[in-house]
């Protein structure tokens, strides 16, 4: 059974201030799709796409209960990880070292088994670098340079 086709599009992110998360997001280099200020008062909507992505990310005033920097592990691809993670420390941005997961699969929560350095091999899906905006909301870079089957 295949199912009906769906695309993840829009991720909401509870933020604080949303002028600086706006400022954080500009100055990541991703696209701002839409800042919208609803005729009601308390109603904003900022809309921001990471280059190359379908799915975007939305903040903004009157959108969640969910607690500013509450989410954690959201996950950008990136074909070259130390250049991104370049690329991020060249904006400015507070980023980590590439580490991998000394289990070698997936990244447990937290740092204590994190190995600096790429994945073995570099293999694909294997290394991170993480980073936060400003209310605490966390990314991981994730290099992925062949998918596995079916991806």
């Amino acid at each position: 059974m295949s199912g009906v086709g769906m695309k993840l599009e829009v991720v909401l992110l509870p933020v604080s201030e949303v002028d600086r998360a706006k400022a954080f997001y500009e100055g990541l280099g991703w696209r701002m799709d839409i800042d919208y200020v609803g005729e009601e008062e308390g109603f904003r909507i900022v809309q921001f796409t990471p280059p190359e992505s379908e799915c975007s990310i939305i903040f903004g005033e009157g959108l969640t209960a969910a607690e500013p920097g509450s989410y954690e592990g959201l996950q950008l691809t990136v074909t070259d990880i130390a250049a991104a993670r370049e690329d991020l420390v060249g904006r400015g941005i507070d980023v980590s070292e590439v580490f991998h997961d000394a289990g070698g699969i997936f990244h447990h929560i937290g740092a204590a088994n994190r190995v600096i350095g790429p994945a073995p091999e570099n293999a694909d899906y294997g290394s991170f670098a993480s980073f936060s905006d400003p209310d605490g909301n966390g990314w991981l870079l994730q290099e992925i340079n062949t998918r596995a089957p079916g991806r």
